[in-house]
């Protein structure tokens, strides 16, 4: 390691940052900010090697998406797609959860899980209304298929767009690896939600008409927009099919396509940007300069190495070890502050225990991080704002009383994981 000092102050200033960040008593950028600058003006890292350490092509694929998708919203096809599934379900509370729950998925695995629930939520407090019914259990479901559906691609949840992007795995590998079990935890987790709320809703007949009276094509607010918009998405959700073998970086493709959108659309860049969510961009370039701190000091080898006299450097203990690991924190912990510290310590074991392919411990990070976010609420970001989202509207989760649902839930999920990875990666 580095010299005492350096590494006393540099664990006491991440530790303090990350206490701070699960208390929510500071914004979280605010503090993880705060704690990157202590770092540069106390010598831990200079100026350049900060820089270094933040991960640009994470950046620009959040900025590059949040644009696309802000322009996209303003189309109404995200509402549109809601109240035609409501409509589909014929007014039937349980079949409506399902349908929202399926819908947040796939938009959650093609856009990104926060930006689905912040365009699905008001929808759904709409159908609850018309139904007289508690949103409640419909908002948990979204939340939890929002995080199941992100798991499944690179651009889904924030802790894949992290792995892909310091490890070069594409688009297509996190769709071939994870898609899969995605699906069955998908099936598994709808099925025991109708199980567990089954006998929670009690809808009159001629309320059930009131769903069936709403008129999708009146949520389509711009039609021209609404073309433009679907075909740049198609474009840049093709050019991430292709992106490895076009030998192009995933941030080049989604700012390319919010610069083809913001090009064919004539939107004013200064209207377009307020979409892209600005305190977590700077939330992850502190984030990165923290544990670029670590890295430097000689911390998270050090935390490697003692990981791996645990494991003995096994596959099978260690990616098991990952996988529960990453669950059970990301539960109590946000799982973005999670992964950034567990990236370089696996990259470290992989080095120190001769490990020639990783990919099968991205695997256990990425399902363990991203599943795991559903245990409490606290868990991942898109509960967070499915909570606060919640609260303006009157309804009101507690900590208690989502973890008896969903940590359960996420139990399940990460025991068909390990299944999963043992029969397919791990041994």
């Amino acid at each position: 390691m580095e010299g005492n000092s350096q590494v006393i102050l540099a664990s006491v200033v991440f530790l303090l940052t990350y206490a701070i960040i699960i208390s929510e008593k500071i914004h979280r950028t605010v503090i993880a900010l705060v704690g990157a600058m202590i770092f540069i003006i106390t010598g831990i890292l200079n100026q350049e090697e900060a820089i270094h350490h933040i991960d640009f092509n994470t950046i620009g694929l959040l900025v590059g998406m949040m644009v696309i998708v802000g322009i996209t919203r303003q189309s109404g096809v995200f509402e549109y797609l809601a109240v035609k599934s409501a409509k589909y379900s014929k007014g039937e509370p349980l079949a409506i959860m399902v349908a929202l729950s399926l819908i947040t998925a796939v938009l959650s695995a093609l856009l990104d899980n926060v930006t689905t629930v912040l365009l699905i939520v008001p929808v759904t407090f709409s159908i609850a209304r018309s139904l007289e019914i508690n949103p409640m259990p419909i908002l948990l479901a979204e939340i939890l298929a929002s995080n199941i559906g992100g798991t499944s691609t690179l651009i889904g949840d924030p802790p894949n767009i992290m792995i892909g992007s310091a490890v070069g795995l594409g688009f297509m590998d996190f769709v071939v690896n994870l898609l899969p079990v995605v699906v069955v935890i998908m099936i598994v987790t709808i099925f025991l939600l109708k199980m567990i709320y089954k006998n929670s809703f009690n809808v009159r007949e001629e309320l059930k008409k009131n769903i069936m009276d709403m008129n999708e094509n009146d949520e389509i607010k711009d039609h021209k927009l609404l073309k433009q918009s679907l075909f740049v998405l198609a474009v840049t959700i093709g050019g991430f099919l292709l992106h490895q073998s076009l030998h192009l970086e995933s941030a080049t493709v989604a700012l390319a396509g919010a610069a083809l959108l913001l090009l064919i659309t004539r939107q004013e860049p200064e209207h377009a940007l307020e979409a892209v969510e600005w305190p977590v961009i700077f939330f992850f370039a502190g984030l990165f300069i923290l544990v670029g701190g670590l890295v430097e000091v000689g911390i998270i080898e050090w935390i490697a190495a003692k990981a791996l006299e645990i494991t003995g450097g096994e596959l099978l203990t260690t990616g098991m070890l990952i996988l529960w690991l990453s669950a059970i924190a990301s539960a109590f912990v946000d799982n973005i502050p999670f992964v950034a510290t567990m990236i370089p310590l696996i990259q470290d074991m992989g080095r120190l225990g001769g490990m020639t392919n990783l990919d099968p411990l991205w695997w256990s990070l990425s399902l363990g991080a991203c599943l795991g976010g559903n245990g409490t609420i606290i868990g991942a970001s898109a509960n967070v704002v499915v909570i606060g989202m919640a609260e303006k509207q009157g309804v009101k989760f507690t900590f208690l009383g989502f973890m008896k649902v969903a940590f359960p839930l996420m139990i399940v999920s990460i025991i068909i994981s390990s299944i999963y990875l043992y029969f397919f990666y791990l041994t």
